[in-house]
């Protein structure tokens, strides 16, 4: 029977060697926000990684507090007899570098200034992260993870610690994610950022040093992105075209559509950073193993040695299935293992947070035989 993990306890992990970023600048130290959940096995074999995607963070399963009432953002598929059985796995996940949840990002201080970075926080990408996820393994004790798990931005890491480290996971499960972002999407990535980027109180991104946040561009942002990973028909059975709702602010609105994304923007807006935003939209666009297409994909994945699963949704117009078709022919071309299963859904891009009874059921019996096979060679 699946059961809660109950409360659970972040912890700032510090590493005081340099990173080099692919983008030419380096990290002199950084810290890391991570939380686990079960236990690791007496040969260390049973770990699974968790990537978030752009505004998780480590906070995937469980509670913060006993009295609190929403969980971590991946808490149905995460926790005893669930999907990622804690029972069976030792659970990584952490919020990436940039990130505003703890981990060493634009709100940290730097240390050659004393103030926040800010604007000044060097750009990273899919890659930096998969190098700060390697080292965090080898500061658990993790040299192989047992399976390493994400949707959205999480599945495209997966993906990279596939091709980077093809010796270091026995399984990768990538979810509603592509192997690069289409024009199209970057578009939207841009006009989020420039949302941001002109408000009044944005100040070049150093926003900090007035005491503001640019609140009205993160929230138009936010608004933005969701309606994009939404779908028309998830956005019709929900709102169609009823009024706004009398027990929330419907001050200005027609629709509780409208309502509802001004809701979501200014929730948004009061726990996100904005340049982490900027800084975490522009990865997703960096995103191409195949160097803009100079090396066939299924080449750059002849060199992976672990078992997929890709899921997409049918439903999903920013990340569509058939971005995810992509990964799976060039996997089939390259000789590799793969799992695939195009969802019904109605959810959108967001249905791989949402609790679904056949996604549950294909991510379980995957992940039984990851434990399987590695209970075979114990």
């Amino acid at each position: 029977m699946s059961q809660s993990l109950g409360v659970v306890t972040p912890e700032l992990i510090h590493f005081e060697k340099p990173l080099q970023l692919e983008r030419g600048q380096t990290l002199p130290r950084y810290d890391l926000m991570v939380e686990t959940y079960g236990s690791l096995n007496t040969n260390n074999s049973n770990a699974v990684l968790v990537c978030h995607a752009l505004s998780g963070d480590h906070h995937a399963a469980g509670y913060h507090e006993s009295e609190s009432k929403k969980p971590g953002w991946w808490n149905h598929y995460i926790g005893p007899g669930k999907c990622i059985d804690t029972d069976r796995f030792f659970v990584v996940s952490l919020n990436n570098l940039g990130g505003c949840s703890g981990s060493t990002g634009p709100l940290s201080i730097n240390p050659e200034t004393g103030k926040a970075y800010g604007p000044a926080f060097p750009e990273v990408t899919v890659l930096d992260w998969v190098h700060a996820q390697a080292r965090l393994a080898d500061h658990l004790g993790i040299h192989k993870f047992a399976a390493i798990v994400g949707g959205s931005l999480g599945g495209m890491q997966a993906l990279q610690w596939s091709i980077t480290y093809p010796d270091r996971l026995d399984s990768a499960a990538i979810i509603a994610a592509a192997p690069r972002l289409t024009a199209q999407n970057i578009a939207f990535n841009e006009v989020a950022r420039q949302a941001i980027m002109r408000d009044p109180n944005f100040f070049d991104g150093n926003y900090a040093d007035h005491d503001v946040i640019p609140a009205s561009g993160v929230g138009l942002a936010r608004m933005v992105g969701h309606i994009t990973y939404l779908s028309d028909i998830s956005m019709g059975e929900k709102f169609g075209r009823n009024l706004p709702r009398e027990d929330r602010d419907a001050n200005g609105v027609n629709f509780a559509v409208e309502q509802y994304l001004r809701y979501q923007g200014k929730q948004f807006s009061g726990r996100f950073d904005a340049n982490t935003y900027i800084l975490m939209t522009r990865a997703l666009d960096y995103f191409d193993p195949t160097l803009n297409e100079s090396i066939d994909l299924s080449q750059v994945l002849s060199e992976t040695r672990c078992k997929f699963l890709v899921l997409s949704f049918t439903t999903d117009w920013r990340f569509s299935p058939a971005r995810s078709e992509e990964i799976v022919d060039a996997l089939i071309q390259a000789g590799k293992p793969v799992s695939y299963a195009r969802l019904e859904s109605a959810h959108g891009h967001d249905a791989f947070l949402i609790p679904d009874e056949t996604y549950e059921g294909l991510f379980k019996a995957f992940m039984s035989r990851v434990y399987a096979d590695l209970e075979g060679a114990s």
